[in-house]
């Protein structure tokens, strides 16, 4: 089967048209008996890709905001994922109620944005909160934008461009113990990695054959403003236990989309999507440039066809937030989640299933 004819099959309605009302007893029907392991944390809007912080005790999630957008054909490269603006959700505890503050940010606002609002991430430094967010530019070219609030539910105030040098989707932040903040992104197929080499931009870029070396994230340390690059765009080396890097038919454990970082024990470890098939995996390493060595699965697929998440500490304990389409059975109105994560003694992390 091809990629497109893949694509073209995983983007569809998925067949759950008993899921009215998030029914359990028609998703436990179509997920071979099992539950759910945990329930949206909202249901009055779709919600997806969630990116998890603790700014002053209190627990942030950033999201993209799914809408059925009626008037946007289905296409191999996501269109129908058109999502037009953002809402910050937030909650004082794991298990409490979830407020949704409001627009945090518009497309409409965004100066140098044509569509697409894909998932975003955000920060906190020297009394500003920053939102990175994904769009495409008039050109519909993907590229990573910044905008800035005093407050971590916004509203937000978009840069009038985007990140010189920045590209393709899913951006992340991770600000390590030294105080310098690195941005991680990048996601093949309708994320448009693959037009990228050397970091430039070439609109026939292709999808990898099936021996050829897969496609790295990408990673670059951030200004003291959190608004630029620092350095040039370099290549995140993500290796199997055997020091070599995974081919492009190791879709399984190859790099898709959805990066994240997060640091335990004095170690990085970096989390992200493998795409078609639907895992969520992670790989460790001792820098946060990399490499990275492969360790394991977090999650296992969800309903849906996509896979996007944070890890996050709070308090004691680390959480793992995450999405799949219980509410609506379709793969691009999707509902965030969250449950609990565990590192296990030897600093690998407990393989989790959504279902039970």
């Amino acid at each position: 089967m091809t990629y497109q004819s893949l694509l073209q099959r995983s983007y569809k309605t998925f067949t759950l048209a008993a899921l009215v009302g998030g029914s359990l007893t028609a998703l436990a029907q179509t997920n071979g008996g099992k539950n759910p392991i945990s329930q949206p944390l909202v249901s009055h809007i779709y919600t997806a890709d969630p990116s998890a912080h603790v700014f002053n005790g209190k627990i942030y999630i950033y999201p993209s905001h799914d809408i059925d957008a009626k008037d946007v054909k289905e296409d191999d490269e996501g269109g129908h994922f058109a999502m037009r603006d953002y809402h910050v959700l937030s909650m004082d505890k794991i298990g409490g109620p979830v407020k949704d503050n409001g627009v945090a940010l518009d497309l409409k606002d965004v100066p140098w944005a044509g569509r697409q609002l894909w998932a975003p991430d955000a920060a906190y430094k020297n009394g500003t909160y920053y939102l990175f967010f994904p769009a495409k530019d008039k050109q519909d070219i993907f590229r990573i934008g910044v905008a800035t609030s005093k407050n971590p539910t916004g509203p937000f105030k978009a840069e009038p461009e985007p990140i010189k040098g920045s590209y393709s989707i899913d951006p992340t932040v991770f600000q390590d113990t030294d105080g310098k903040a690195y941005l991680y992104f990048g996601g093949i197929w309708g994320g448009q990695l693959q037009r990228w080499d050397g970091n430039q931009y070439n609109a026939s870029g292709a999808l990898k054959k099936k021996d050829e070396v897969a496609y790295l994230p990408r990673v670059a340390r951030l200004s003291d403003d959190m608004k630029s690059f620092a350095e040039p765009v370099r290549e995140i080396q993500l290796l199997d236990e055997a020091g070599k890097p995974f081919l492009e038919k190791d879709n399984d454990k190859r790099f898709f989309e959805a990066a994240w970082i997060h640091k335990y024990n004095g170690k990085y470890y970096f989390s992200y999507s493998t795409g078609d098939t639907h895992n969520l995996c992670y790989a460790i390493g001792d820098n946060p440039y990399g490499p990275f060595t492969y360790k394991g699965i977090v999650l296992k697929p969800v309903l849906g066809w996509t896979n996007h998440h944070s890890i996050v500490q709070v308090g004691p304990k680390w959480y793992l937030f995450y999405h799949d389409v219980q509410l609506s059975g379709k793969t691009h109105l999707r509902n965030v989640k969250v449950t609990e994560l565990t590192h296990n003694a030897n600093g690998t992390i407990a393989t989790i299933d959504a279902y039970k």
